[in-house]
């Protein structure tokens, strides 16, 4: 009998996998950073390939740690940076480009336009979010536009885009799945919120073909099935949310007005407001919290760019620490900033403010 339930955890700057009990107690975890590309001030960007191979990697160490095997698994339930784009080749399954990163914010003087064009009013009135590179539907315009022959495949239903989750549900199951769920379609900035489709009217303004988009379904439910080259047996993929999202879940805010703040890479707040999309007038977005048994669950979000991310900007860039707990016994050394302070603005800033120029900075 299956004793294991796993989940895949692929964030900004690492992979993840948990093995659970039936209890909620963790049996063994792994995890692995990868690469971050920045071709560009401002850009940012993954290589999907590697997405997969850490993710795909930390899920067999997780499962040598406690001796699993496939049939050991229950189901496998995913989290995943959100808004990230990949496009990818339907039948060689080799991505197109590096995916862009949700941090990444080259299609700002797109953003622009379209606010100037006084479209920010229909964004927010179809998606529930404030026009801005971070989300995904520029970036999948930007990527067709710029490689050669990516609009010309994708019209004749030979690209698919995803976010992660859908990545790696098609890369677990052999190419046979290709499915998002709702709170992962509500980042995309092209999937109607209220209606629960994909807004044929924002497919047009960005000229994105509709063929290319995965089918969007419940956050709990069976997606498909690992296929025995990847995992060497049959393991349901039976969940999947994005990582803020699952967060709310995670710390139990089930009811309308709960909050939960995430420190993670960037900052996220998000409050459950329950079955009714509420719309903010002080700069927060409107959001799929869940989508499960037919109904769907809506939150408010203030997104922060920027946060922990700052670690690894300090390690990697300034090489000011060796690791990222350093940063902790150095602020310990310290009673205060002593009038110091950092602007987390490396990719801009996010709520309440969406200025995509803004930039980081040390001052005092």
């Amino acid at each position: 009998m299956a004793k294991y339930i796993m989940a895949l955890d692929q964030g900004t700057t690492s992979s993840r996998c948990i093995l659970f009990d039936k209890a909620g107690n963790i049996c063994s975890m792994a995890q692995r950073e990868f690469e971050q590309i920045y071709p560009k001030p401002g850009w940012v960007e993954h290589n999907p390939m590697e997405i997969w191979s850490t993710q795909y990697a930390v899920m067999s160490e997780a499962m040598a740690l406690v001796g699993a095997k496939p049939k050991d698994i229950a189901g496998i339930g995913i989290t995943n940076q959100r808004e990230t784009t990949i496009v990818w080749d339907k039948e060689t399954g080799e991505p197109v480009y590096n995916a862009i990163v949700w941090q990444c914010r080259r299609t700002a003087k797109d953003i622009n336009l379209l606010v100037k064009d006084g479209y920010a009013d229909v964004i927010k009135a179809k998606t529930g979010l404030v026009p801005d590179a971070y989300f995904s539907a520029t970036k999948i315009a930007w990527i067709l536009s710029n490689v050669a022959g990516a609009r010309k495949k994708a019209e004749e239903g030979r690209l698919l885009f995803g976010t992660v989750d859908t990545w790696l549900i098609w890369k677990l199951t052999g190419g046979a799945v290709h499915v998002t769920d709702y709170t992962n379609a509500s980042r995309t900035m092209l999937f109607d919120i209220h209606n629960r489709c994909w807004d044929k009217e924002l497919l047009e303004k960005f000229n994105i073909p509709e063929v290319m988009l995965p089918k969007v379904k419940p956050s709990s439910c069976i997606y498909g099935y690992t296929d025995p080259s990847v995992l060497a047996g049959n393991v349901a993929i039976a969940g999947a949310a994005g990582d803020q999202q699952a967060a709310l879940f995670g710390q139990c805010c089930f009811e309308p007005g709960e909050v939960k703040n995430t420190y993670g890479t960037g900052c996220f707040l998000l409050m459950n407001t329950g079955d009714k999309p509420v719309d903010s007038k002080h700069g927060l977005i409107t959001t799929i919290a869940a989508g499960s048994d037919g109904q769907l669950h809506y939150a408010l979000e203030g997104s922060v760019f920027t946060g922990g991310a700052i670690v690894q900007w300090l390690r990697d860039e300034m090489r000011l620490i060796r690791s990222s707990s350093q940063s902790e016994d150095y602020a310990r050394m310290v009673n205060d900033t002593n009038g110091v302070y950092i602007v987390p603005a490396f990719s801009g800033m996010g709520a309440p403010y969406w200025n995509p120029y803004a930039r980081g900075c040390v001052v005092g």
